[in-house]
């Protein structure tokens, strides 16, 4: 599969799709349960990032290459960087080295880890020198990435002092350090977050336990748009709670002003359509910017004009997710404004441009936004296998839900 063409001939969605676990919570997990071999895991997502850490945590090269997988190398940076005797180079695709860490090696640096850049200073490949680390606070901003700060959050239990995170400036994805911490609760690891400090104490064992890894909420987002952009829908998902540890379950009501109604029953969530759409929405995305393109795009299905906020992280990721979002919906026929941490478009007033190929740029999240509008019009994703990196069965459950997928295109 490289060029999918995708249509529907009913616009009627009806089904149940099981999504796979959280990438989020499974890469957390990941390394807490390599630090505590006693933690037991069920439910991991079988993404593409996920198959990176678990490569990258069971390899016994000296060089690991991860690809496109950013979370897999942060998090392993911090925990090769502290592990004594670990001898390591980190490398990753072309985007990857252009991906900065920067923040993170300098925080690693400031508490005594041997790490260096091998080409570009700021930027992998690195070569990591693992060590034993007894500094017992560090310092780093907070407005750029939030995995810098859990990748320090996962490894601080097994240093002999724990450590101390002191934050600087505004804070980018709160609810995903909340997450961290509720994860290392649940794990039996005490860590505390209040006033921009963020204390984890040391912990040497931990019990037998076996957690539960919940559905993926980015996941969700997909479907929460083809209910959205459907003339009718009866769709369930599963397994969400809702009082999630994932920011990205704002969904439930956002997307409630674009016309979809979420009911939890049990594990499962109903997404039904609903008559309740808004003509314009306003929202900060600044706790939950990974499900800013499916918003986008819905709203452009719909007509609904938008002003998106608090994207700064967006220019940083697989790639500028923002530049290419205005490339790929301008082609649609949309009309949209783009600054350096903000995206706005206007209400549609004529019709989608049918059987556009949308650029995927290697990026995921791409491919699984713009595909909804397959409800509208025919739309072609180019290099649609880009979708394994988080969400693998993503082809095969929008089968199941009506929707024709020609990889003949």
């Amino acid at each position: 599969m490289s060029n999918i063409r995708l249509t529907h001939a009913s616009q009627i969605l009806e089904g149940n799709c099981q999504i796979t676990g959280s990438k989020s919570e499974s890469n957390r997990l990941l390394i807490l349960q390599t630090l505590f071999p006693s933690l037991i895991l069920d439910n991991l997502s079988n993404s593409d990032d996920t198959q990176a850490m678990q490569r990258g945590l069971a390899s016994d090269s000296h060089t690991i290459d991860i690809g496109h997988a950013g979370t897999t190398m942060r998090f392993l940076t911090s925990y090769f960087a502290t592990t004594p005797g670990v001898e390591k180079v980190l490398t990753g695709s072309q985007r990857m080295q252009e991906r900065p860490i920067k923040l993170l090696v300098d925080a690693l640096r400031a508490i005594g880890a041997d790490v260096e850049y091998l080409k570009n200073e700021g930027y992998p490949p690195l070569r990591i020198s693992g060590k034993a680390i007894s500094t017992q606070s560090v310092s780093l901003a907070a407005d750029v990435s939030s995995q810098y700060i859990t990748s320090l959050m996962l490894i601080a239990s097994k240093l002999p002092n724990g450590l101390e995170i002191v934050l600087e400036g505004e804070i980018t994805s709160m609810p995903y350090i909340n997450m961290t911490c509720a994860l290392l609760h649940r794990v039996g690891i005490n860590a505390t977050f209040s006033c921009q400090i963020i204390r984890v104490l040391p912990q040497k064992t931990i019990g037998s336990k076996t957690i539960t890894v919940e559905s993926d909420w980015s996941s969700a987002s997909y479907h929460f748009s083809m209910v959205a952009l459907a003339t009718s829908a009866n769709v369930s998902i599963q397994s969400y709670a809702p009082n999630s540890l994932q920011g990205d379950s704002i969904l439930v009501d956002i997307y409630a002003q674009l016309g979809v109604t979420a009911v939890f029953n049990g594990h499962r969530l109903q997404l039904t359509k609903s008559n309740k759409l808004k003509s314009h929405i306003t929202l900060d995305l600044i706790k939950a910017p990974d499900i800013a393109q499916t918003i986008a795009v819905t709203c452009y299905g719909l007509g609904v004009s938008c002003d998106l906020t608090g994207l700064h992280t967006l220019k940083i990721k697989e790639t500028d997710r923002l530049v290419a979002l205005q490339n790929e919906l301008t082609k649609l026929g949309a009309s949209i404004r783009i600054t350096e941490d903000s995206f706005h478009l206007e209400a549609r007033k004529d019709a989608i441009v049918s059987d556009v190929a949308i650029d995927t740029y290697h990026d995921h999240r791409m491919a699984m936004s713009f595909a909804p509008l397959g409800l509208c019009v025919p739309i072609v994703i180019n290099d649609a296998e880009v979708v394994t990196k988080s969400y693998p069965s993503f082809w095969d459950d929008l089968k199941s839900l009506g929707f024709f997928v020609d990889s003949n295109k």
